[in-house]
């Protein structure tokens, strides 16, 4: 089997080799007839190594002349012009091969033909170099674009940590001047392990929906000590949903803006339901809550440009591109739905996974 570099090249050596091999094996099928003539194995023998100790000699300046960008034209006239000498040479041990065995034989003709076959081996050699210079830029420039993609990802999920921060600590704020000291403190102990997880993630463009989930419900469960019965959950995350993979923090700043443009505004307060299924290749996600019933004939037309929307929406972007759908519908009975869909993939498994209810 012939060794292979990183991007899957055979070496030279092995298949200039093996190359050579099977053109003294077509060589010696195409005169099968003659063989049984003294000297004729003899004759393609010496004039097959010739154009092979050739050939090996012509990639020095191959190589040379790759490296110095000529035009198309000027290459290939080095080209020929090395190839005539090789052939040259081929042609005299091809003379003298048969001069051996049946005395003079065509010079001429034997080193056009070799110069023929050399020449072809030159272009043949330029034409690889060129495939393997393309499949390495193309190797190169997806590398480039792929740790560009990375960066711009990582810039966008870090850019998710102050702004859930602060909005944490004002939600803080709120229950110390509202005076329930036992509720905040309780809320900063909450949020010191929303934290750590938000830390221990840092690193993942992608994580199961298990952990999403879990994360979320610990993030309402801090929302709740601050609108108590107000906020009303629902979360309906089937089994076969649990492994999906999905942005790391995807959720959060949706259900974020969920409570607060929804919930949190009306007295009453109101619900939010998170749900998932799976059709055919897609994963399905829906956030859904309550809010404000609007006007009969009116429905609810408001910019998408809070930090959470935007860099929710620039992630699924930037990560899935067309192979994805994100849509947010403001409902006729009130409040908002979003909805996601993502490729299906499935991540490895891993213990402690989380069922939500």
């Amino acid at each position: 089997m012939l060794k292979r570099d990183a991007l899957g090249f055979p070496n030279f050596w092995p298949a200039q080799a093996i190359g050579w091999c099977y053109f003294y094996l077509l060589l010696l099928a195409s005169n099968l007839p003659s063989l049984k003539k003294p000297g004729v194995l003899w004759v393609i023998s010496v004039t097959v190594l010739t154009m092979f100790a050739a050939s090996c000699l012509l990639r020095l300046p191959c190589r040379a002349l790759m490296r110095r960008d000529l035009p198309w034209i000027s290459l290939e006239a080095r080209a020929f012009a090395f190839s005539l000498l090789g052939g040259a040479a081929s042609g005299l041990a091809h003379e003298w091969s048969i001069g051996r065995w049946q005395g003079t034989g065509d010079w001429l003709s034997s080193a056009v033909h070799s110069t023929m076959i050399l020449f072809l081996w030159c272009n043949l050699y330029f034409s690889v170099k060129q495939w393997q210079q393309s499949a390495r830029e193309r190797e190169r420039s997806l590398r480039i674009e792929a740790e560009a993609r990375d960066a711009l990802l990582r810039a966008l999920r870090y850019q998710l940590n102050p702004h859930f921060l602060f909005n944490s600590l004002n939600a803080v704020s709120t229950l110390v001047l509202a005076g329930k000291a036992s509720a905040a403190s309780h809320t900063l102990a909450q949020l010191a392990d929303l934290l750590r997880a938000v830390l221990r993630s840092d690193a993942l463009l992608e994580t199961p929906l298990s952990e999403e989930i879990t994360f979320i419900e610990r993030y309402l469960a801090v929302e709740q000590i601050r609108l108590e019965n107000r906020l009303r959950v629902e979360v309906a995350i089937p089994e076969d949903t649990l492994d999906a993979l999905v942005p790391s923090l995807l959720l959060q700043p949706l259900v974020e803006n969920a409570v607060r443009h929804g919930v949190a505004p009306i007295m009453a307060g109101g619900s939010i339901r998170i749900q998932s299924s799976i059709h055919d290749t897609r994963l399905l996600i829906s956030i859904t809550n309550s809010g404000f019933p609007s006007a009969p004939g009116e429905r609810p037309t408001r910019p998408i440009n809070g930090v959470g929307l935007s860099n929710t929406m620039q992630r699924l972007e930037t990560l899935y591109a067309a192979e994805h759908k994100f849509e947010l519908q403001w409902l006729e009975a009130g409040g908002c739905e979003v909805r996601i869909e993502l490729p299906y993939r499935k991540a490895p498994k891993r213990a402690g996974t989380v069922c939500a209810s």
